[in-house]
């Protein structure tokens, strides 16, 4: 892989939460205004994500068949970085369960 990424993870910036809130409210927005279903949106921002994910991930190399000899480490890298990311959601979520899911669940499509 491009040597950014094989460096040691770096600690959160002080805008992740902010930016990360950000693109959750849009998602928010387009469930309110029922442009999709909730699980319609989240296909289109996971997409989302994977797209820009694969852009960030190219610009570190130079040729695209080293960009594809690295395809299999890059999958492995950022599905581990999403497993954690949603473990760590999937336990606040249930920790906090009544606080989180106490908003009307009638206009929630799935």
């Amino acid at each position: 892989m491009a040597d950014e990424q094989k460096q040691p993870e770096q600690p959160l910036d002080e805008k992740f939460y902010e930016r990360a809130d950000g693109f959750i409210n849009l998602a928010n927005v387009a469930v309110t205004n029922e442009e999709a279903n909730a699980g319609q949106i989240a296909n289109s921002l996971m997409f989302a994500a994977s797209r820009f994910n694969a852009w960030v991930t190219a610009a570190g190399y130079q040729k695209g068949s080293d960009l594809a000899e690295d395809k299999e480490a890059i999958l492995e890298f950022f599905t581990e970085q999403y497993k954690l990311m949603l473990a760590e959601n999937i336990d606040a979520y249930a920790t906090n369960f009544n606080e989180y899911m106490g908003y009307s669940k009638e206009n929630f499509k799935k």
